[in-house]
């Protein structure tokens, strides 16, 4: 009776892990919701890549994996353009923090997949338009939202169990997908704390400070006045080390070979 139960007791986990297996099976070949104007076919192609690609972090459906990587689901294009344009996706490591690259997928492959992404529903890709922003108004939100992390100049740092990117390539669309994402340990701003609009102007005053002109002279990387002065004293030391030896040495050869005044030879 024992070795009955046992059997029984087993067959009955084997049945309830198939039965979940196929539930998941099904739910990843379920046919999705089609973003608008986007053809099934590039879905398709996006759920090919994806399995192969992402669900070993993601799961097979996008549902995401319990200590792993979370569910895809309602995320959006917005999020995914974001994760793969700049390289943040795939992670080596699941524990590791996304970090800007080069892109892993060529433009093709990389459409696909936010097209399959997108079937799960979420926000839409945004559309940022830096001129209609003000610069004023751009440089104001910056320094009370982005400066404390970024640095004024954008040009990024180390904060508590995380590295600050620079700013120097995000692109205004990215500007605006990060404000709505908050990638990793950064906020995320809704649109009632950061209006479309002032996410124009964060993004034109974002990209005043990628290639700005240096009126002053060098830039040396635009990194605050503290550190170009120390490099202005170290350049000065140096000149005037170099003074110094050239007067030694100038001294020491009129010593050695002092001129005659008596008119000899």
């Amino acid at each position: 009776m024992r070795r009955r139960l046992t059997a029984a007791a087993a067959l009955a986990c084997a049945a309830f892990a198939l039965a979940d297996f196929a539930a998941q099976w099904n739910a990843s070949a379920t046919p999705l919701n089609k973003p608008v104007g986007v053809p099934a076919s590039l879905v398709q192609q996006g759920h090919s890549l994806f399995e192969s690609s992402c669900a070993s972090c993601h799961g097979i459906s996008a549902q995401g994996i319990s200590g792993r990587a979370p569910s895809l689901h309602g995320v959006g294009a917005l999020a995914a353009d974001f994760y793969l344009q700049t390289g943040r996706m795939p992670l080596p490591n699941p524990k590791a923090q996304p970090l800007r690259a080069s892109p892993a997928f060529p433009q093709s492959k990389i459409r696909a997949l936010i097209a399959y992404v997108a079937s799960f529903g979420g926000p839409e890709i945004p559309a940022v338009h830096p001129r209609q922003g003000s610069l004023a108004e751009g440089q104001r939100l910056f320094g009370l939202n982005c400066a404390g992390c970024h640095t004024i100049q954008g040009q990024g740092g180390i904060v508590t169990g995380a590295i600050v990117p620079s700013l120097d390539a995000a692109t205004p669309t990215q500007i605006g997908e990060a404000v709505r994402i908050g990638p990793y340990v950064m906020p995320r701003f809704s649109s009632g704390e950061l209006t479309d609009a002032q996410v124009n102007s964060l993004a034109r005053y974002i990209q005043s400070i990628q290639h700005p002109d240096d009126l002053g002279g060098w830039g040396i990387g635009r990194i605050g006045p503290i550190p170009e002065g120390m490099v202005a004293w170290l350049l000065a030391a140096a000149a005037l080390l170099l003074i110094a030896r050239l007067l030694g040495e100038r001294t020491s050869d009129e010593t050695e070979n002092p001129r005659r005044t008596d008119g000899g030879a």
